[in-house]
């Protein structure tokens, strides 16, 4: 059986369009969702991944209409090719049911993989050069030096309250204790 889903926002001219491009695909039953420019919930793919059977195909109008990103739809139609369901995208002619689809897949997989590698890379290469630079990567640390050894003093003050020595520092207690003990003892971060 073919099963179809469309993906539409409001306004879109290709809603009609694809419903009639899944209609001459085939497909028995068609599953829509209209997303918000701000909400990306698909409950109409979430039923139709739900309602295909071992031997089924699920037809799309266009690729990007499986998910947000290539990875996204690589990681979907890897999952149908798993359970023996098969999937078709009219536009891109893509059919994973024949040796031409899969290669496209696989094609689209190591593109995926590449682009992963390629964004590590960059990353990495962009804190080594920040660190060559003097930066270092995190937030900056709460209290100075100055601040631990007041902090410190403060603890060891027999009658001193956890609470006074925060607000005299205007730190939270947590931060407090990460810098130095409950008897006044400094602790390296």
């Amino acid at each position: 059986m073919l099963v179809g889903y469309a993906l539409t926002t409001p306004g879109d001219e290709s809603r009609e369009e694809q419903l009639q491009a899944l209609k001459q695909a085939g497909c028995q039953r068609i599953f829509v969702d209209e997303i918000l420019e701000h909400r990306w919930k698909q409950p109409g793919l979430v039923a139709a991944l739900a309602f295909l059977r071992k031997g089924d195909a699920l037809v799309v109008w266009r690729l990007d209409r499986l998910g947000r990103s290539l990875r996204e739809v690589i990681q979907r139609v890897d999952e149908l090719h798993y359970e023996r369901i098969g999937f078709r995208s009219v536009q891109d002619e893509v059919d994973i049911t024949q040796p031409e689809g899969q290669y496209q897949i696989c094609v689209f997989s190591a593109l995926v993989r590449c682009q992963r590698n390629l964004m590590r890379q960059r990353t990495r290469s962009g804190l080594r050069a920040d660190r060559a630079r003097g930066r270092k990567g995190g937030r900056k640390r709460k209290m100075t030096p100055e601040m631990v050894q007041r902090a410190a003093r403060l603890m060891q003050e027999p009658d001193a309250s956890i609470r006074a020595v925060c607000t005299k520092l205007g730190i939270a207690k947590s931060t407090l204790y990460r810098y130095v003990s409950p008897k006044g003892e400094i602790r390296t971060p």
